[in-house]
């Protein structure tokens, strides 16, 4: 299993985090606080990683969806968190095992798979709740990144808050340990998936609006490659879109993750 990854920004001014052990890569995607929490979102996603990472470093074989449950008791007590007030991630793990590809997602990152096939976890947005449908109308308008627009933010934030990990709602690695019992998983021959690509929705989102990737190519690219792809998002956002019309988004610019796997 050969790993290529980039970020923009790097990881010490992004809440993004990127973890690659011999069998495995984990990423997580901090969430944006617009309301405060009592923990930084990037910190809390560092140490929920690590431990995922060492977990699956110490038994390659482990059962994802308990090491992702036991980091998310463990962080949770490290920060001492309440549910409903705290930071969260999305959490993605793909790992290689006995000629698969084990995939585990909690949250909005994307995995993409050859033959075009994409994986997420969209539960949160399937809620459609009045503040975000509000807030897109109201970039789509032009109004850009205004005052509005960041109580918007406020109030959709306070709103998920009442449907996160519980029946109806959506799951989030947050508090509660028994959201990762309720991750998505997927397992695939390495025979017929002989690469995959992980992304952020930072990333995946603003590449929709480029031309067309040709995913296979970049499932071997080089680091430069790759940074050059996230690069692209940040120039489009920056000289195309500035104001969030064509691509309504809850900031100007999103932290922008991507892995590459290949398999020889």
């Amino acid at each position: 299993m050969r790993v290529t990854t980039a970020q923009l920004p790097p990881m010490q001014e992004s809440a993004d985090r990127i973890f690659v052990t011999p069998h495995a890569v984990i990423m997580l995607d901090g969430a944006s606080a617009f309301v405060p929490v009592p923990v930084p979102a990037s910190d809390y996603a560092d140490h929920l990683g690590r431990l995922i990472a060492a977990d699956l470093t110490t038994d390659p074989a482990a059962d994802l969806t308990d090491v992702l449950a036991e980091a998310i008791r463990s962080t949770a007590t490290h920060f001492d968190l309440r549910a409903g007030e705290s930071p969260s991630s999305t959490v993605t793990i793909a790992r290689e095992r006995d000629e698969h590809l084990d995939l585990l997602l909690l949250g909005d990152n994307y995995v993409i798979l050859p033959g075009g096939e994409v994986l997420t976890d969209d539960r949160m947005d399937r809620l459609d709740l009045e503040p975000r449908r509000r807030y897109r109308e109201r970039l789509a308008a032009g109004h850009g990144f205004d005052d509005e627009h960041r109580r918007l933010l406020r109030e959709l934030q306070t709103q998920q808050a009442r449907y996160r990990n519980r029946a109806g709602g959506y799951w989030i690695a947050e508090t509660d340990p028994a959201a990762a019992r309720h991750a998505i998983k997927s397992l695939k021959p390495v025979s017929r998936s002989r690469w995959a690509i992980l992304s952020t929705d930072g990333a995946y989102d603003s590449l929709k609006h480029l031309a067309v990737i040709d995913w296979d190519k970049y499932s071997a690219a080089d680091a430069r490659q790759l940074h050059g792809l996230v690069d692209r998002c940040q120039q489009w956002e920056r000289e195309t879109d500035p104001e969030g019309q064509v691509h309504p988004r809850a900031k100007r610019h999103d932290d922008k993750t991507l892995a590459a796997i290949k398999f020889d």
